[in-house]
């Protein structure tokens, strides 16, 4: 599989996008010398906003993508580091008073297994701040999974397009119980956001769900893949590529503190 996070794609709808980090950052408690980590640190521009928000003592911001770290080194301070690593392979060298993720876990299999070694990160009093994408069910996911079923792409991929393993709301509030949290939030949050054009949407989501995709099918397939994936999208949005669209984005943000 090659590197196919594009820094510029994905920062098309910068605004849009940072709105969830920093509802995510509202919920989190201000520890002083706090040891912190953000794992899916992107460009590293929020983890520099999150480092300087929380006065930690240490951040270090990881990310498994070499292209969006490299824009990480303009927002290095005293204390802010980062590092090429995947969130899976991550172990702390002493436990962390915040473990903080913003839009990464959703590419991470097993959620149950997942959240018990996020925990064991943690110190005594420690938190968890996660945000992550819930909505597998849009049409601008359900038409890349069903195309992405169908030759000639299918063979191209090698296995069946990827579903989300983002659970209900209530279950991670089950789950962070189960863990012995002592106090959580959990909360299903809606962002509206106004697009200019339907085409946009697949603007949007080529910088996310659609590079996984991109990964895997080739440069040739993979155009083939969006314009089939346009124009079945569209189809099943029952509007023009130019008509302005409203997109109902859903978000999981959850909070909690052992």
């Amino acid at each position: 599989m090659t590197e196919s996070w594009n820094p510029a794609q994905y920062e098309r709808f910068r605004a849009e996008r940072t709105a969830p980090f920093y509802d995510l950052l509202a919920l989190v408690r201000k520890v002083e010398h706090a040891r912190v980590v953000d794992l899916g640190c992107g460009t590293g521009e929020l983890t520099r906003v999150l480092h300087q928000t929380l006065g930690a003592s240490e951040t270090l911001g990881i990310d498994s993508s070499i292209a969006m770290l490299q824009k990480s080194k303009q927002h290095s301070l005293p204390g802010l580091s980062f590092e090429t690593a995947r969130i899976e392979d991550y172990r702390p060298r002493a436990p962390l008073d915040l473990v903080f993720s913003n839009a990464a876990l959703q590419w991470i299999d097993d959620h149950a297994r997942l959240f018990e070694r996020l925990t064991a990160m943690l110190a005594r009093g420690g938190q968890l701040a996660v945000q992550m994408p819930a909505n597998d069910d849009h049409p601008s996911h359900v038409v890349a999974r069903e195309l992405g079923a169908r030759e000639p792409f299918a063979s191209a991929l090698g296995q069946a397009p990827r579903v989300s393993p983002v659970l209900p709301p209530e279950r991670y509030s089950l789950l962070l119980e189960e863990l012995g949290y002592e106090v959580e939030t959990v909360r299903l949050y809606v962002y509206l956001h106004r697009l200019q054009k339907t085409s946009d949407l697949v603007e949007w989501v080529k910088g996310t769900l659609l590079t996984w995709y991109e990964a895997q099918l080739g440069p040739e397939l993979y155009a083939r893949f969006i314009e089939l994936y346009s124009e079945r999208l569209f189809e099943a949005l029952g509007v023009g590529a130019d008509a302005p669209y409203r997109f109902a984005f859903k978000r999981i943000l959850l909070w909690a503190k052992r």
